[in-house]
């Protein structure tokens, strides 16, 4: 599927959330969820620094769907994410049966990142959501928003050790 403008405008509010978790000490990673008809239902921003590394937006997108769509809603709706969905997150969106998947930066450019910049692999292997959620449809990486993308993950991993 192309990439549309409407796409772009909820990418972009995904890097805002994004920025915003790095403003505030965090990993900068934001997502939003997008029903059908346009509306957002729900956005987050990442919140491990405190020692919960589950609490991802793209998990707690999966699990506030979970409480309040239906089941035909959430088919319908689209997740908007900075970064492709780790592995958890991934296996979360196709258990409970969310539908477009849409991106900014991929997995392998931030594993690609991290590399150059000598911070170790995390703990979990970044996987393509597609290798974890065959079903999901996905778009990304979104080539307009890489190097904002990597500017924030360069921040993250210059401030602190990985």
């Amino acid at each position: 599927m192309t990439i549309t403008d409407t796409d772009l405008d909820h990418l972009r509010r995904c890097v805002d959330l994004a920025r915003e978790a790095l403003e505030d000490g965090d990993e900068p990673f934001g997502s939003v969820l997008v029903a059908a008809g346009g509306q957002v239902r729900f956005e987050d921003r990442n919140r491990v620094k405190d020692g919960d590394r589950t609490r991802h937006p793209e998990l707690e997108i999966a699990r506030w769907a979970a409480r309040h769509l239906t089941a035909d809603e959430r088919a319908a709706a689209t997740v908007y994410t900075s970064g492709e969905h780790c592995p958890m997150c991934a296996a979360a969106h196709a258990w409970v049966g969310l539908g477009r998947i849409v991106y900014a930066s991929s997995s392998a450019q931030l594993s690609e990142w991290r590399t150059e910049w000598g911070v170790a692999p995390g703990p979990v292997r970044p996987l393509p959501v597609n290798e974890v959620a065959p079903g999901v449809p996905v778009d990304g990486p979104v080539p307009e928003l890489a190097d904002e993308v990597q500017e924030l993950q360069r921040l993250l991993h210059t401030r602190r050790p990985a």
